[in-house]
C-alpha cells in the first residue's frame, strides 16, 4: 500500500469515527437526558442554619419555578465538574441564597445571583473568581459521582430540581 492511499484511509478513519461518536453523543443528549428526571422519593435533606432534618413537605419536588438543573459535566474530575441551571421561565429569578446540594451534604449556597428568560448559570467545584455566568464553590475536591442527585433548593428549603448525575 501506498502512502497517498494509506493517508486517505486514516483520513476516512478519522471521518467516520467522529461522525459515529458524535451521532451517539447527540443521541443521549437529546434521548437521555432529556427524560432522565428521576422520581422523588422522601429526600433527607438538612437545614443550613440548624443541621436539624427540613419538613417531609420541604422535599418534594416544587414546580411552579420553572428552573432545572440541565446538566452536571466532569463528575469526578474536580477541574472539569460543572452543574448547569438553567430558567426557563418569564421575567427573572433571583437566586440569592438558594443552594445546590449534593448526597454527601456539600452545599452551595449562591450569592446575589439572577437569571432572566432563558438564562443559565454554571457552578464549577474548584476554586476561581466569579462572573456573571460562572460561579465557583472553591472545594478542593470532586464532588459529583455517576449516580449521585444534584439537588436544587430555594431561599425557604424548598425542593426546586433534581438531576441524577450520569
Amino acid at each position: 500500500m501506498d502512502r497517498r492511499k494509506l493517508i486517505q484511509y486514516l483520513l476516512l478513519n478519522v471521518f467516520v469515527s467522529a461522525s459515529v461518536t458524535g451521532g451517539i453523543l447527540f443521541w443521549y443528549d437529546r434521548n437521555y437526558r432529556a427524560v432522565s428526571q428521576p422520581a422523588v422519593a422522601q429526600v433527607q435533606a438538612t437545614s443550613a442554619t440548624s443541621g436539624n432534618p427540613v419538613s417531609a413537605s420541604n422535599t418534594e419536588l416544587q414546580t411552579d419555578i420553572p428552573v432545572k438543573i440541565s446538566s452536571v459535566v466532569g463528575s469526578g474530575v474536580l477541574a472539569a465538574e460543572v452543574v448547569v441551571i438553567k430558567f426557563e421561565g418569564e421575567g427573572q429569578l433571583d437566586l440569592t441564597s438558594w443552594q445546590l446540594k449534593d448526597d454527601n451534604g456539600n452545599t452551595y449556597t449562591f450569592q446575589k445571583v439572577t437569571l432572566y428568560p432563558s438564562g443559565a448559570v454554571q457552578v464549577h467545584t474548584v476554586a476561581g473568581t466569579d462572573t456573571v455566568i460562572d460561579l465557583y464553590w472553591g472545594i478542593g475536591e470532586a464532588v459529583w459521582s455517576s449516580g449521585e442527585e444534584a439537588r436544587l433548593f430555594d431561599s425557604q428549603g424548598n425542593l426546586r430540581a433534581v438531576y441524577r448525575v450520569p
